[in-house]
């Protein structure tokens, strides 16, 4: 039964974290599902036992969404372009999706 726990578990988490709104939610709650398998992995691996194995989830879960977080690029909304119109004219403005893609 206690499997059956987790694999429900695991896709409650897996469907919140579908419902995440920016691009840094996202990253978070995947990092966190992949950190918490691994770690998972890495405390019953270690351990051998249930308490590491919870130990080795939960930690890997909050490194996983620190890093999904932290790696999330941020886009400054500071930063100015230079663009040229159709009569020649030269303004800034903020810079769009392309510039940050690396599609310019």
């Amino acid at each position: 039964m206690t499997f059956h726990r987790a694999i429900a578990a695991v896709l409650m988490t897996a469907t919140l974290a579908g419902c995440a709104q920016t691009e840094g939610q996202q990253r978070a709650g995947t990092g966190a599902l992949i950190g918490g398998a691994g770690g998972a992995l890495v405390g019953q691996a270690i351990g051998g036992n249930t308490k590491s194995t919870v130990i080795g989830a939960a930690s890997g879960a909050l490194l996983g969404a620190v890093v999904g977080s932290a790696t999330t690029p941020q886009r400054r909304e500071d930063q100015l372009c230079r663009y040229q119109d159709r009569y020649g004219r030269i303004y800034t403005a903020p810079c769009d999706d392309r510039y940050y893609n690396g599609n310019y």
